[in-house]
C-alpha cells in the first residue's frame, strides 16, 4: 500500500482476563517507564487489549535482552491479551541507533534471512490458537511501497526536529555524527505503531527501556495523527551488580540460537550469576510463581553456597528457551563431568560444547601421543610437568573419572567418548577436554 488508511477495528473476541496482570508485572520488575499507569491498568482489565513488541533482524538470532521481551508478551497472552509479533523486516535493514556508533548495513537477502530466523525464535514462546491467537508480522510488508513523498507528508510532519534531537541517544552522537538514516529511525518504529492502530486495533507497545523514545514517538503520532489514545511501557535493562550491561560473554552476546551459543553454556551463565541478582533474574526470565520464586529466595539466603537460586534459574530459563530434554542433558553432563555420573552415555555434542566452555586441548590422533602428564599440563590444569605429576602421586589426577596412577600413562582409541573425546579433571572441581583429531 502506498499511503496508511484507516480501516474498521476487527471485532474484539470474549477472554479471561487476569486482573492481577499489571500488579505481577510490577513486582517482578518489569516495568520501568509508563505513559498512564493507570489508564493502562483501566484497559487491561476491560478486555483483551491488543499490543505489539518488536525485534529488529540485525544479527542472526535474538538474545537476552530481547528474550526479556518475548516472556512479557507471553505474560499478557497468558493473561487474556492479544500479541502482534513484530519482526522488522524494513526497520532491521537501517538498525536503531546505538551509542557506540553507526550501524553497518546489512543486504536486503542478508536482513530477510535474519527475519525467517527471528520468526522461527519467537514462534514457540506464544500461541497462535484461541480466541487471542498471536499475530506474526513484518513492516516490510507495509513500508516497502511507501513514497518518500507520502512518508515525509504523512509521518515527518507530525515529528518536531527539536524533540528528535533531544533523545539521549542521538544527543550523544551529535558531536561524532549521526547520518539521517539512524536520525529517522524513530519515524518508521511510530509508523508501525500507527499502521497495526488502525488496521489492527493495537493500542499497547512495550519494548526495552532504551527503546522508550520510539515507544512515546508512536504513542505521540497516534494521538496528533488520528486522535487516538495508545499506551506504551518499557522494561528496565537488566544489568550486573556492578551496574553493567548483562547478555555479553566471552564468546559474545547471549544468543538464543544454540548453533551460536551451546545449550551447555546458556546454562552455565545462569548456574553462575551473582547471589545478589537471582531473585531479581527469577522475577524477570521464569514463570514461577510469587510463593515459589520468595520460597527459593529464602533457601538461598540461608544457605547460599548451595546455590539453590542459580539452579532454578538455569533450570527454569533453559527450558524455556532449549527444552525440558536437553537441559536434562545438559544436567546429566554437569554431573558426569565432575565424577557424578557415566560419561560414556553423553551425547558427543553435549559433552563437547561442556568441554569446549570448560577448556579444551587438541591432540593429534595420527600422532604420537601425549602421557597424562602432558595433557594436564596442555589443558591447563597443571602450570609444569612437576606439579602435573604430583597431582597424580596425590590421587588426584582423573581420565574419563577413573583415577590415575601412573604419570607416564598413555591414553589409547579405547578411552575416547563419542570417539574424539577424552575427560582431564584435577581434584573434585577442575576439568577440561581432550579432542583428538
Amino acid at each position: 500500500m502506498a499511503r496508511l488508511t484507516r480501516t474498521s477495528r476487527p471485532e474484539r473476541f470474549p477472554v479471561n482476563i487476569d486482573p492481577t496482570l499489571l500488579d505481577d508485572l510490577e513486582w517482578r520488575g518489569l516495568i520501568a517507564h509508563s505513559t498512564d499507569l493507570d489508564a493502562l491498568r483501566a484497559a487491561l482489565s476491560e478486555g483483551s487489549v491488543r499490543f505489539y513488541v518488536g525485534f529488529d533482524p540485525t544479527a542472526p538470532s535474538l538474545h537476552m535482552g530481547n528474550l526479556v521481551q518475548i516472556l512479557t508478551a507471553r505474560r499478557l497472552q497468558q493473561a487474556g491479551h492479544t500479541p502482534y509479533a513484530l519482526v522488522g523486516g524494513a526497520t532491521g535493514m537501517i538498525g536503531d541507533p546505538k551509542e557506540s556508533g553507526e550501524r553497518t548495513l546489512n543486504s536486503l537477502d542478508t536482513v530477510k534471512d535474519w527475519v525467517e530466523r527471528v520468526r522461527r525464535q519467537i514462534e514457540p514462546f506464544l500461541s497462535f490458537e484461541g480466541d487471542n491467537a498471536a499475530t506474526m508480522v513484518n513492516n516490510y510488508d507495509w513500508t516497502a511501497s511507501l513514497s518518500t513523498i507520502d512518508f515525509l507528508r504523512d509521518i515527518g510532519k507530525h515529528f518536531p526536529v527539536n524533540r528528535m534531537l533531544a533523545r539521549d541517544v542521538v544527543k550523544s552522537r551529535l558531536d561524532a555524527g549521526i547520518s539521517y538514516t539512524e536520525f529517522s529511525y524513530v519515524l518508521l518504529q511510530s509508523m508501525d505503531f500507527l499502521n497495526l492502530y488502525r488496521d489492527h486495533g493495537v493500542t499497547l507497545q512495550f519494548g526495552g527501556s532504551d527503546q522508550w523514545g520510539n515507544l512515546t514517538g508512536g504513542v505521540e503520532l497516534i494521538r496528533r495523527s488520528d486522535g487516538g489514545k495508545a499506551h506504551a511501557f518499557a522494561t528496565p535493562l537488566v544489568t550486573k551488580a556492578d551496574g553493567t550491561k548483562y547478555g555479553k560473554t566471552e564468546g559474545g552476546a547471549l544468543w538464543l540460537d544454540p548453533e551460536m551459543m551451546s545449550p551447555y553454556a546458556f546454562y552455565q551463565f545462569w548456574l553462575n550469576v551473582e547471589d545478589e541478582k537471582v531473585g531479581e533474574l527469577l522475577r524477570i526470565f521464569t514463570f514461577l510463581s510469587r510463593a515459589e520464586i520468595e520460597e527459593i529466595e529464602a533457601q538461598h539466603a540461608e544457605k547460599p553456597f548451595l546455590r539453590a537460586g542459580q539452579r532454578a534459574l538455569a533450570e527454569q530459563v533453559t527450558t524455556l528457551v532449549h527444552g525440558a530434554e536437553e537441559t536434562e542433558r545438559i544436567k546429566a553432563a554437569s554431573a558426569a563431568l565432575f565424577g557424578g555420573g557415566d560419561l560414556a552415555t553423553l551425547s558427543p555434542t553435549t559433552l563437547g560444547a561442556a568441554l569446549r566452555e570448560a577448556g579444551s586441548t587438541t591432540v593429534d590422533g595420527d600422532a604420537e601421543w601425549p602421557t597424562v602428564v602432558d595433557l594436564l599440563v596442555a589443558a591447563g590444569l597443571a602450570k609444569s610437568k612437576g606439579e602435573a605429576r604430583r597431582t597424580v602421586s596425590e590421587g588426584g589426577a582423573y581420565v574419563n573419572n577413573v583415577r590415575v596412577d601412573d604419570p607416564d600413562q598413555v591414553p589409547t582409541q579405547d578411552d575416547l567418548i563419542g570417539g574424539s573425546w577424552l575427560v582431564l579433571r584435577r581434584g573434585k572441581k577442575n576439568f577440561a577436554g581432550v579432542e583428538v583429531r
